[in-house]
């Protein structure tokens, strides 16, 4: 695993899918992006996956509405994948139940935020990969001094 996959339902979630890749850039990860629906282009959709596979990436589906394209895209694939649907303001948010509810034995992660969704294949693909595993480390404690200078900056006035 060293690459992520991003495989989006439209190009309506090429923004969303940027943001996915500007985290992965931060963690030194190379991504690819594709456009595929598992509703109108299927048998596109499952050989992009069958392609990509052969390189062991982790997978993430970006699909909003009716979720179908990380359920089959983890129904295809051993490899690892992350549903991370855009957030929509249709159906008061209830689209994101087509992102939760899965048939058994299909079983993608949501992640509803594209730089967690980037932080969670970082930590997947860094469980064999040093480099990103150390970049992952440093994410995280960035994250904590930060947390520790902004308590410093409210608590000195």
């Amino acid at each position: 695993m060293s690459k992520v996959v991003i495989i989006m339902g439209s190009k309506a979630d090429l923004d969303w899918a940027n943001k996915i890749v500007d985290a992965l850039n931060g963690f030194k990860i190379d991504s690819e992006c594709f456009i595929a629906s598992a509703h109108k282009v299927p048998l596109e959709c499952y050989n992009i996956i069958k392609e990509q596979e052969k390189h062991n990436p982790v997978f993430i589906t970006i699909a909003g509405m009716s979720n179908a394209l990380s359920g089959f895209s983890d129904a295809q694939t051993n490899c690892p994948v992350i549903a991370c649907p855009p957030v929509g303001d249709s159906f008061a948010g209830a689209d994101i139940y087509s992102s939760l509810r899965m048939p058994s034995g299909v079983a993608p992660m949501v992640i509803l935020n594209p730089k967690n969704a980037a932080l969670t294949a970082a930590k997947i693909i860094g469980l064999n990969n040093a480099e990103v595993r150390t970049e992952v480390s440093k994410f995280q404690e960035a994250q904590r001094q930060k947390l520790i200078e902004d308590n410093s900056s409210i608590r000195s006035n």
